[in-house]
């Protein structure tokens, strides 16, 4: 995988400089120095020796026709056609990196018997470029044209030099330079020079070039249009290379052409990923608007319905929580609804988490004992202990409000609905890491309950908080031991089984987050990967007719789409802006970047106030973009990748520090942890 995203970086590297920073190389400096008298008044052919300057031009009635640039898609198979209908030849002063974009062109004009010359690899102006860069220039094209049509040249026109005399200031010294390494300088003919006395004529691959080329073709007064060393009577400027410098330049146009497709590819995906961020932060936004906490909207018209106040049953699993335990109990124990039946099952805990539970002397409170299976099996445990018809499951890392599970229970009311999600806040925010969570818990998941009830299609009642009727899990064989993100497979399946599953957003938890990054790893790809697990599970589901079958096409393709796809697509995104910052315009890559974080703060904002929580926590998204976002996206390439290769999950644990309460009030947490 490093290996991979190297040579991919490499590759975009290499393009981005190719193609974007040619502009920066292509003004051209004032001439601060005039070229050699023997250049300015001599012919356009330049052999330089040092300080000796010898010129050479085309005889009588022979025109060396040259086209800079290139090759052009378009152009240059129409000037092929056009000299080959005339027998005509050619010298043709390639780009390196047109060449490497376009080798079957290139192999086309040297089959076609043409001419190849360099024009450097970006039509740089090598006279206000280094001297270091100016050779790179010359050595990429040598090699591009070695990938390309197995030769390499000896002829080099500079970018931007017309007539001999425009080889001045520094683009003279570049000459000299390049005459050094062996380069015949060929600049062009004045205009006004007839072609019947023997010119340099020197044209691009435009439509313009091309009626020219066709208007000197027809001139009656020439004799021999041909390349510049066949002029010159002189050897090809073209040599064959070795199999190693061949090998080579087809790897620089496997380089070359890999880096164009990334970019390519890279523009699609910033299409797509950015129309699917958009989607979803109008569709969290609309619906937001929309969700009503009655219940009774799933029957426009029915009358208000009846307050719940039966006893509830409240299933702790727990496995080594001695840290948060006992906070999680008394809370359960301080609530506003006095009916109830709290189990504790200690899943094999090798800690204190069974005895301090057990030290609570409150007869509502029954801890219950069993070798480590797992959560699914300690939740089913509990289960087998219920008495009442409503249960309450909790995570042993979270503490209740009063009047949470009084709140929470209420839409059971409606008898179509067999689950409730309640409201789930970090408790421990007070770091840097804290406030990101919480910020993901108001914005990304809260935001997300408040849509998926209004679109009835809530795949996940939180293991943290949430309510069911006692019937609903027994009929669908209780909580299922197949995935690791059994919340979600048992929300899928009460589906599947025709109740409702809605949210109840005054029934407020505090739970604890992972401080560290490492496990938050830990925690999250087990989310994901158990996600991916549930979806597969429940796949058939979107064929299903019914309150089942509308769940999975909505529910199923809205995970997928906004929760799988687009983080994969997401980093994509963030390099191509990189890739803009570096190469391409970094005023607009940075306007986009904070035109979409404002976009995305604004809906932030309106998530918070919907909470009922402070906006001063909005000053940590942009730094969330740089390393939480991230660190999500990893997670669920990581997930997808595990699932792709079938590879079991094995269960991560949190370390836990009690620290759930940290936002309540001081009052408050000091009356919740009294004895019941």
């Amino acid at each position: 995988m490093v290996i991979v995203l190297s040579a991919v970086a490499a590759a975009l590297l290499f393009e981005g400089w190719t193609t974007h920073q040619i502009s920066s190389a292509q003004t051209r400096t004032a001439c601060t120095s005039p070229v050699p008298k023997a250049a300015d008044d001599g012919d356009p052919v330049l052999s330089i020796t040092g300080d000796k300057v010898e010129t050479s031009a085309m005889p009588a009635r022979t025109v060396a026709l040259t086209y800079d640039g290139g090759p052009d898609p378009v152009w240059t198979p129409r000037l092929l056609k056009l000299l080959r209908e005339h027998d005509a030849h050619a010298t043709f002063f390639l780009s390196g990196a047109q060449a490497a974009r376009q080798p079957d062109l290139v192999r086309q004009i040297h089959a076609a018997g043409h001419e190849i010359g360099s024009y450097t690899y970006t039509g740089a102006d090598l006279g206000s470029v280094s001297a270091r860069r100016a050779g790179i220039e010359l050595s990429l094209t040598q090699t591009a044209l070695a990938g390309t049509a197995g030769v390499d040249t000896r002829l080099l026109r500079l970018p931007h030099t017309t007539q001999a005399d425009t080889l001045c200031g520094g683009e003279w010294a570049a000459a000299r330079r390049a005459a050094a390494d062996g380069y015949l300088l060929v600049a062009a003919d004045r205009p006004f020079r007839k072609p019947e006395q023997g010119v340099v004529r020197q044209f691009s691959h435009t439509s313009t070039a091309y009626h020219e080329t066709e208007k000197l073709l027809g001139n009656r007064k020439v004799e021999k249009f041909t390349t510049v060393t066949a002029g010159l009577a002189q050897p090809s400027a073209n040599a064959p290379v070795s199999s190693l410098d061949r090998q080579q330049g087809k790897g620089l146009v496997w380089v070359q052409a890999a880096g164009h497709v990334f970019v390519d590819a890279m523009t699609w995906v910033l299409g797509i990923a950015g129309s699917l961020a958009v989607l979803r932060l109008l569709m969290l936004v609309v619906f937001a608007r929309a969700h009503s906490r009655r219940l009774d909207r799933f029957r426009p018209g029915a009358p208000r319905l009846r307050e719940v106040n039966g006893p509830v049953t409240v299933l702790v699993p727990a496995y080594n929580e001695e840290a948060g335990i006992e906070s999680t109990v008394r809370s359960l124990l301080a609530s506003t609804h006095r009916h109830l039946q709290i189990v504790v099952i200690d899943d094999g805990s090798t800690d204190r988490t069974a005895e301090i539970a057990e030290r609570i002397r409150d007869p509502r409170v029954t801890v219950v004992r069993q070798a480590n299976a797992g959560k699914a099996a300690a939740l089913n445990t509990g289960l087998a202990h219920t008495k009442y018809d409503y249960v309450v499951m909790v995570d042993a890392d979270t503490v209740f409000e009063p009047d949470a599970i009084h709140r929470l229970i209420q839409p059971l009311a409606h008898a179509a609905v067999g689950a409730v999600s309640g409201n789930t806040k970090v408790g421990n925010r007070r770091g840097l890491l804290g406030r990101w969570q919480h910020l993901e818990y108001v914005f990304g998941f809260n935001l997300d309950r408040r849509m998926f009830e209004v679109l009835e299609c809530m795949p996940t009642v939180p293991g943290a908080v949430g309510a069911f009727r006692r019937d609903a899990l027994m009929g669908v064989g209780g909580v299922s031991e197949d995935t690791l993100a059994e919340d979600t497979d048992l929300t899928m399946a009460l589906w599947r089984a025709g109740w409702r599953v809605v949210y109840e957003e005054s029934a407020v938890a505090w739970t604890e987050v992972p401080t560290k990054l490492g496990q938050l790893w830990r925690q999250r790809y087990r989310w994901c990967y158990g996600t991916l697990q549930a979806m597969w599970k429940h796949r058939r589901a979107v064929f299903e007719v019914g309150p089942s079958g509308r769940f999975a096409r909505r529910g199923l393709s809205y995970l997928a789409l906004f929760q799988i796809l687009l983080p994969l697509l997401a980093p994509i995104v963030d390099v191509f802006a990189v890739y803009g910052l570096l190469f391409i315009n970094s005023a607009q890559a940075i306007g986009v970047w904070v035109g979409f974080l404002v976009v995305q703060m604004i809906v932030a904002g309106y998530a918070l106030r919907l909470d009922g929580e402070r906006l001063r926590t909005l000053w940590s998204m942009p730094f969330q973009l740089f390393v939480y976002r991230q660190l999500m996206y990893l997670v669920t390439i990581q997930s997808v990748v595990t699932a792709l290769l079938g590879n079991r999950l094995k269960w991560h644990r949190m370390q836990r520090s009690g620290s759930a309460a940290d936002q309540l009030p001081r009052g408050r947490e000091r009356k919740e942890v009294l004895p019941g």
